[in-house]
């Protein structure tokens, strides 16, 4: 219970899609309570806004279909609240906290408001930790924070979703954490067949689903990150353990803002988004903290409109996040996956006093790399490979094999392409970096580096009789060298 609000009822006053105001004779519920109405009490709303001395406006949580003036609605006054408790896991959930995966539904569940604040600074800790995903990309150029927030930009068929899944999988895979999953506003199948790509991989018993499609109303997809957020700090305060917490779509939720704003007759901002964007994004972000017992590090699917990184709920979202992963949709036509664009993607821990000197030298050259192969790109379009100074065509090989080194093969993938998904050490991956930049591989084929894990595997790829010829051109320019220096 919030208070001593004791269990009131009201009759509707008018319905005009999903808002519905409400008459009280006396008391009035307060802001966020949860009314129940329709015939089988089955309609749920949320209290928006208190207009007078006797009438509500609430946003509808569910379909409004049969509802009519004068009808009865309940107020008991409690908030709308999610189960929480290690029962949960394994477990897809709605935004009331329904189970919605066909299993049993659970029983004697302890409950919990999903509006809740944020950790306070006292209990924040102020120490930088690395999060560790087992993609080379990312760990090499994005080191990701634990206990931070991640984003993933992108527009439609980029690759998002794929990323998070292969998250989730790596991370349950090596570590004891706990993984959650929240859709917001995203396609139904979706929820499905990730679902079933978890229990199939026998990660689910680590994992939390919980979903509010784009099917649903706009009230219960603006809150269904909270109920999430919700059972993420039950393990992180209660259980002390780390949670990985993935939002597919952030979006999504800030679209359903704009929806409940422009349904409550609120005046809209830039490009039609609420006035009360920054407000509303800040309360869900914020939330995700790393505390002195547990962190829950968040990584988020970002869906930019038209591809354009200056739209509001873009630059909004940037402002939250200590790292940024943009994907490029010329990367994925090129089929160079994970189809991450190096150069725009930052991270705020690549610093060398988090990750390291050796890491933050080797992550400098090959941006430096990759930023002098793409100012090459124009000469080489124009007047070929050719015409390159020697030092240029170094660089052009470099890269090109940076490039290609670091796509990699998925798990969540191997279906579709045949190719056995492939999880890569941090040191691994520098280690291929350094020997790409020092030219000990310049003269393996690109074609070696593509898909795969650790560099070994490239010379794996080789057939024998071209391996053999690499092996002795290397030999008879070690033997020249040691020439050269005795005369």
């Amino acid at each position: 219970m919030i208070n001593s609000f004791k269990s009131t009822t009201g009759k509707i006053a008018s319905i005009r899609g999903s808002v519905v105001d409400i008459w009280f004779k006396s008391q009035l519920p307060a802001i966020n309570t949860l009314l129940i109405t329709g015939k089988d009490k089955q309609i749920k709303m949320e209290v928006y806004t208190q207009l007078d001395a006797h009438h509500v406006r609430a946003i509808a949580m569910t379909p409004t279909q049969g509802l009519a003036r004068g009808m009865e609605v309940i107020s008991e006054g409690d908030q709308l609240s999610v189960p929480i408790g290690e029962h949960i896991l394994g477990r897809m959930f709605d935004v009331f906290g329904n189970t919605i995966d066909q299993g049993a539904p659970l029983k004697n569940q302890k409950r919990k408001s999903i509006h809740q604040s944020p950790p306070s600074l006292s209990k924040r800790s102020t120490k930088s930790d690395i999060f560790i995903t087992g993609i080379k990309a990312i760990d090499v150029l994005i080191p990701l924070e634990r206990g931070g927030k991640a984003g993933l930009f992108g527009g439609a068929g980029v690759g998002k979703t794929i990323l998070l899944t292969e998250m989730i999988h790596n991370m349950v895979g090596h570590d004891k954490g706990v993984s959650m999953f929240c859709g917001i506003g995203e396609r139904c199948r979706e929820g499905q067949e990730l679902y079933h790509e978890m229990k199939d991989a026998g990660v689910l018993d680590h994992m939390v689903l919980m979903f509010g499609q784009m099917n649903e109303p706009p009230g219960a997809r603006f809150r269904v990150g909270h109920a999430a957020l919700t059972m993420a700090e039950y393990f992180r305060d209660e259980e002390h353990r780390d949670v990985l917490l993935l939002i597919d779509n952030i979006f999504r939720f800030i679209q359903a803002g704009m929806e409940v704003s422009g349904l409550m007759g609120q005046m809209p901002s830039r490009l039609g988004y609420q006035p009360t964007l920054e407000t509303e994004l800040s309360k869900l972000e914020e939330r995700i903290a790393n505390t002195d017992v547990g962190a829950i590090t968040s990584i988020q699917a970002v869906y930019v409109p038209a591809d354009d990184l200056t739209d509001p709920a873009a630059v909004h979202t940037f402002s939250h996040l200590s790292a940024s992963i943009v994907l490029s949709r010329k990367k994925a036509s090129e089929g160079l996956y994970p189809a991450i664009d190096l150069l725009q993607s930052n991270s705020k821990m690549a610093t060398p006093g988090i990750i390291g000197k050796r890491h933050y030298e080797l992550a400098q050259e090959i941006r430096q790399t990759l930023a002098q192969y793409e100012e090459l790109k124009d000469i080489i379009a124009m007047l070929g490979l050719e015409q390159l100074s020697t030092q240029d065509h170094r660089i052009v090989n470099r890269a090109r094999r940076l490039e290609r080194f670091l796509t990699q093969p998925f798990y969540a993938t191997e279906q579709f392409s045949g190719i056995k998904g492939k999880e890569v050490s941090l040191n691994d991956a520098l280690d291929g970096c350094e020997r790409i930049l020092s030219d000990e591989l310049k003269e393996i084929p690109e074609r070696a580096f593509y898909m795969i894990g650790t560099i070994d595997e490239a010379l794996k790829k080789i057939p024998s009789k071209e391996k053999k010829g690499i092996e002795d051109e290397k030999k008879s320019t070690s033997e020249n060298e040691e020439v050269d220096t005795t005369t």
